[in-house]
């Protein structure tokens, strides 16, 4: 079997395995009266509050003949409405009834309950990989609805930084614990020593969760310097290692620094990447043996007197 097959396979397990768990195979969807269709549309309608029909279809990716079987279904048991729209009488109003909101509340306390089930026997560590690994098939499925924000550092984050530094370059460049090592120092020399006048570190936050980082410190009177530079997967393709950069960029220029500059390898093609397109340019090069691995390091600078940004 091919990798693609083997992948395309394991997706077709989860979906088997995931249906089962959730009870969306049986005749009554959380032990109510209504199949999982049903029961979605009484969802929607009960938080959207009133809608269309071919916006409800829109949402749910449903059939609009489909849709509307479904909907005569729950009028007949008289839990949806319809009636013109105020702004086109051409257009029906959908909406729940009095006893389509009681289904409804029934509904959404079902769901409740039976999700806190699922996940109270699980260890706090487990519940939260869960979420995370939930998070992160919606944000790679749905890469449009992703909204990532920027924030100073606060208590707890340093030992973020440290541990997915580790982790991913050990997944992706085998670099081990002495990398992980090197950047517990810069980050603990960070915290030790912070200006709060002249230094900054971002973190990247996205539904919440931490998925990026960089940190702009002071070398001396006229010099910053650039540091650890990181994307988590799950968050790449959103242009927010070039987003990190811009912001050490521009608060190096607010704080009256004539040169930013970094370190970085010749193997990290991506961060290389954005160095240059901002306008870094590489000055020195050396080879070291570090890491557990042969590689070449590079020195880049930035002339910050005069220069504004490309937006």
């Amino acid at each position: 079997m091919s990798r693609t097959d083997s992948r395309t396979e394991a997706v077709r397990r989860f979906n088997r395995f995931y249906t089962r768990r959730i009870g969306a195979l049986q005749p009554g969807y959380l032990g109510s009266p209504f199949p999982l269709p049903q029961a979605r549309v009484l969802y929607e309608l009960g938080q959207r509050g009133e809608c269309t029909a071919s916006e409800l279809g829109a949402e749910l990716d449903l059939d609009l003949g489909y849709l509307s079987r479904l909907l005569q279904g729950l009028r007949r048991q008289s839990l949806v409405q319809g009636e013109a729209a105020k702004h086109d009488a051409r257009q029906t109003r959908l909406s729940l009834t009095p006893k389509g909101r009681k289904a409804f509340g029934a509904l959404d306390d079902g769901s409740r309950r039976a999700m806190g089930e699922m996940l109270a026997p699980l260890p706090a560590a487990h519940r939260q990989k869960l979420v995370q690994a939930m998070q992160t098939v919606q944000t790679v499925l749905e890469p449009t609805k992703t909204k990532i924000g920027l924030r100073a550092h606060r208590p707890g984050d340093m030992g973020w930084v440290i541990q997915a530094h580790g982790a991913i370059y050990e997944q992706e460049y085998g670099w081990g614990v002495r990398f992980e090592a090197l950047v517990a120092e810069i980050a603990a020399r960070f915290i030790k020593r912070f200006d709060a006048a002249r230094e900054r570190c971002w973190i990247a936050e996205m539904d919440g969760e931490a998925v990026g980082s960089v940190f702009l410190v002071r070398e001396n009177r006229t010099t910053a310097k650039l540091r650890l530079l990181l994307v988590e997967p799950r968050a790449r393709g959103h242009g927010l290692g070039r987003r990190l950069v811009r912001e050490c960029i521009a608060f190096a220029r607010a704080r009256g620094y004539r040169k930013l500059v970094l370190w970085t390898q010749s193997n990290l093609a991506a961060a290389r990447t954005i160095y240059k397109a901002e306008g870094f340019r590489p000055v020195s090069t050396e080879k070291h043996n570090s890491f557990g691995a042969r590689l070449t390091g590079e020195y880049w600078e930035l002339n910050l007197k005069g220069r504004e940004l490309n937006l």
